[in-house]
């Protein structure tokens, strides 16, 4: 059996995930994964058993590649930007 991942190796791979959470151009997506990232690394923080550590580690390797590759296609057919992505300085200029 590998060694278990140590926490560097862990939060290497929680910034990665969440850094192309950030690169979706739909803002649904891009927050849904955002919160699902943090939430999930969240919840594995304290975790010291180095086989549940070593399957977590190997699961979101593989969700960060499929991850990288649905940011990718969603910034090739993103749609218009939401009322909420809007800037306050559009926002300011549309109250007066």
């Amino acid at each position: 059996m590998a060694a278990a991942p140590t926490k560097q190796a862990i939060l290497e791979l929680y910034k990665n995930t969440l850094r192309t959470s950030r690169a979706f151009s739909s803002y649904n997506f891009r927050q849904y994964f955002v919160r699902r990232t943090e939430g999930t690394f969240r919840e594995i923080q304290e975790e010291t058993d180095p086989a549940k550590l070593t399957t977590f580690y190997n699961d979101k390797t593989k969700e960060l590649e499929a991850l990288k590759r649905s940011a990718i296609v969603n910034q090739l057919y993103g749609g218009w930007k939401l009322v909420v992505e809007k800037d306050s300085v559009e926002r300011e200029r549309s109250d007066n």
